[in-house]
């Protein structure tokens, strides 16, 4: 695997390394010892799939609160998507900032997202899939979020509105700094 730094310090692009022959291709998309040796989250507490039926869905921007903040590791299995991350740390020198990325199956492509930042995507092909690789179970009364288009970040979504999006991610507030 290559571990490919964003512009947010702890998010990285996890890169399959492709072994390839007449069958197609072979490549390592998970490993403990790799991920701990690159300094990352090494252990998992669950995995969780997507399906997403249109065009244009949007999911986010989630996060869990403290003391149950949760680093994940996010593949797009079927179509693609543009995962968006946002870096609520406070302190932090890129605080308030995100970061956008297609994701699709062709590629095996993986955005590593840590503890103290918010996650969301939006469809880019009906049908797209998504694997979660989670280091923390999932716990409902740490679950939160920030508005998917609140102006305190200015992401700039593939589409500009959202063709569906849950009304609970919809009420999201406005992000309040800590």
């Amino acid at each position: 695997m290559k571990f490919v730094e964003t512009p947010l310090p702890g998010a990285y692009l996890v890169e399959p390394e492709r072994h390839e022959d007449e069958r197609g291709f072979f490549a390592r998309t998970w490993c403990r010892e790799e991920f701990s040796a690159n300094g990352l989250v090494a252990e998992l507490a669950q995995c969780s799939i997507s399906r997403n039926g249109a065009t244009g869905t949007l999911r986010g921007m989630h996060f869990q609160r403290a003391p149950h903040e949760e680093t994940k590791l996010v593949r797009c299995t079927a179509g693609a998507i543009f995962d968006v991350v946002v870096d609520l740390r406070s302190g932090s020198a890129s605080h308030g900032n995100w970061f956008g990325v297609e994701l699709d199956a062709e590629s095996g492509t993986a955005l590593y997202i840590p503890e103290g930042f918010a996650h969301g995507f939006q469809t880019l092909i009906a049908g797209a899939e998504v694997l979660y690789m989670i280091s923390e179970p999932y716990v409902p009364q740490a679950s939160s979020g920030v508005r998917w288009d609140d102006p305190a970040f200015g992401i700039k979504w593939p589409h500009a509105e959202p063709r569906t999006i849950s009304e609970r991610d919809r009420a999201w507030p406005d992000y309040l700094p800590v």
